[in-house]
């Protein structure tokens, strides 16, 4: 079920939140907790209820594996549950996701001719599986407590970040499940959750999909072989680039908001990564939880930086490629991870010879941070076209189109001036304006999330725009979900419900 579908906000939201309202309000608490359960379950299994087969048996399997680990952590029985346990959750991650790239792999290097298997991959097995893994490795180092089966069922399942994250740390939200006064509905959550939803769902569906409507014909017409002119191919790729911009962000609202409409604080995956001013910046601000489970879980213990500035460079390249393959099983997701690793060590190559010559690491002047913003953006958008190509041979032509004229027009069904006129101003939104959680700062939008200079209030435009429950602003988050709901006619997936 989509979060911008009818079928989502005017059947399935009011009736879950409805219930829960009664339940919690007159229930013990593991009803209402079970009830918010079967509604995630309903949530995920709406389309294809097979997946609900994967989703079960893992959780089971994992929640014991956990139970036994929490009491046998250190031990080398701990050991052999642990590596089974991980094992196992990679393995069926690898079937399911990679199986078809492993057979055409070996059949383009061999000239083998193996069938494809016959896989359809559940939603956002990635992201809960990475979360089960989190969950497994802090039970065997004893950093998780005896969560009962409800909690933990709660922990897996929760809808608004079941199928596209964030990737919630079991620290993060148990404790909330099990604090009745955190979960019990109240207005200020209410209206604040309501106001992240309806601002996700307007980028989603009035600017994304806008946005596909330029970048998708003219990738498609490069995957079939044509060249497309420098003016297309600049449309395309910054048309793509706002597009998963938009359609990122706009989920990632959308999540946030859907928890705190049930009292649950999730924690931020999306802080307007086109603002950074290098690439390390722009990973600590893109995929905020998939960025720190791959350091924790990932690039700490493969040494980190704390075996020399080789190994951390190779460390820092072993991970982005490894991060690419988790995006797609596809060799363009692994050189655009691979790409970003490039980007990753230049850039710390970068910063250790800035200090070594005593100057600053950080730009400290207005031009430094826009010299530094801009780099850092054209990095991103040249790396997004090997993200978004079908192959090498698209994201060829692609380039080739971007850094030399061509003369071939791929498509002629837009109107240029109309596209930039969209693209500066989408720009501009991502550069200057605040972006959601800056305008809802004095309600702790997030988990993590604190309002900016100490609790002081934004300055200028930003402090303009801070939300507050009164009347005006009511009105015009009102009139702003009336409009999206209207232009809901054409229903799309979020893109990275793929992965």
């Amino acid at each position: 079920m989509l979060f911008n579908s009818y079928t989502f906000v005017f059947a399935f939201l009011p009736i879950t939140l409805l219930v829960f309202a009664v339940l919690v309000a007159r229930a013990p608490r593991r009803l209402a907790l079970g009830w918010l359960i079967a509604a995630s379950v309903f949530f995920y299994g709406w389309e294809r209820p097979e997946n609900l087969v994967v989703l079960g048996i893992l959780l089971v399997l994992n929640f014991w594996a956990g139970v036994y680990l929490g009491h046998h952590g250190g031990e080398w029985r701990g050991r052999v549950v642990l590596v089974l346990g991980l094992a196992g959750n990679l393995g069926v991650l690898g079937y399911y996701k990679y199986a078809n790239f492993f057979v055409d792999t070996l059949n383009a290097t061999t000239g083998a001719s193996l069938p494809a298997a016959n896989v359809i991959l559940p939603l956002g097995i990635s992201f809960f599986i990475f979360q089960k893994i989190a969950y497994l490795v802090d039970a065997y180092h004893g950093k998780t407590r005896g969560y009962n089966f409800v909690d933990y069922c709660l922990f897996v399942t929760f809808f608004p970040q079941l199928i596209a994250g964030p990737i919630v740390h079991h620290s993060e939200v148990v404790p909330q499940f099990t604090n009745r006064k955190n979960y019990r509905l109240n207005s200020e959550d209410l209206s604040v959750g309501v106001t992240q939803f309806v601002l996700g769902l307007f980028k989603k569906v009035v600017i994304a999909d806008r946005m596909a409507l330029y970048a998708t014909p003219i990738f498609e017409a490069a995957r079939t072989g044509a060249t497309p002119t420098i003016l297309d191919g600049w449309i395309a790729a910054l048309a793509y680039t706002f597009q998963l911009y938009f359609d990122f962000s706009g989920y990632s609202d959308m999540a946030l908001g859907l928890g705190r409409m049930f009292g649950i604080k999730l924690p931020l995956n999306f802080n307007s990564p086109y603002k950074a001013v290098n690439i390390v910046d722009f990973w600590r601000r893109w995929h905020m939880t998939l960025s720190r489970f791959l350091r924790d879980y990932l690039y700490i213990p493969l040494g980190g930086g704390r075996k020399g500035t080789l190994r951390r460079h190779v460390n820092l390249i072993v991970v982005m490629l490894l991060g690419g393959l988790w995006h797609g099983a596809g060799w363009t997701f692994v050189f655009w991870g691979g790409l970003h690793g490039v980007y990753l060590v230049i850039n710390h190559a970068w910063t250790a010879w800035r200090g070594a010559h005593r100057t600053a690491a950080q730009p400290s002047t207005r031009l430094g941070l826009w010299t530094g913003r801009s780099i850092t953006f054209f990095a991103v958008v040249v790396a997004w076209v090997f993200f978004r190509s079908a192959d090498f041979g698209t994201a060829g032509r692609m380039l080739e189109a971007m850094f030399g004229e061509r003369g071939f027009s791929a498509i002629s069904s837009y109107d240029a001036g109309t596209a930039f006129a969209w693209l500066a101003a989408l720009l501009a939104v991502v550069w200057l304006m605040p972006n959601t959680q800056e305008i809802l700062a004095a309600y702790r939008p997030a988990l993590d999330y604190e309002r900016p200079d100490d609790g002081k209030p934004g300055r200028g435009f930003t402090r303009w725009v801070q939300w507050r429950p009164t009347s005006p602003w009511a009105i015009a988050i009102s009139l702003i979900a009336i409009f999206t709901i209207t232009q809901m006619s054409r229903i799309s997936e979020f893109i990275y419900w793929q992965f």
